[in-house]
């Protein structure tokens, strides 16, 4: 059966789709980003400081905007996909992450 138009949901979360934006272009302005997943970039802005918080995502200042390495080391944090890491999420749903993603040390 052919859809005409997708359905209203995702299988991804707001969450994971910014951190496939940053991982694609680690420095993607907020804005670009919200436009890219369909949200504002105040949504944006929470999600990224969540992602930092929880270790995700580092920032740093690179003249006047950021940028952000992304911790591909990390386990998921889901249930069902727990064992996984973000890289392994990453590399699935792109070419792979950007040379800017980083593992910390």
């Amino acid at each position: 059966m052919v859809r005409d138009s997708p359905p209203p949901w995702s299988f991804l979360t707001n969450h994971a789709q910014v951190l496939l934006c940053v991982a694609r272009d680690p420095q993607m302005r907020l804005r670009e980003i919200g436009d890219a997943v369909g949200i504002t970039e105040r949504a944006v802005h929470r999600i990224v400081v969540e992602l930092e918080a929880a270790g995700y995502l580092k920032r740093t200042r690179n003249g006047r905007r950021n940028r952000y390495e992304v911790a591909l080391d990390l386990p998921l944090p889901d249930r069902v996909a727990q064992h996984r890491k973000v890289d392994e999420l990453l590399h699935v749903l792109s070419e792979g992450p950007s040379v800017g993603a980083e593992t910390p040390s």
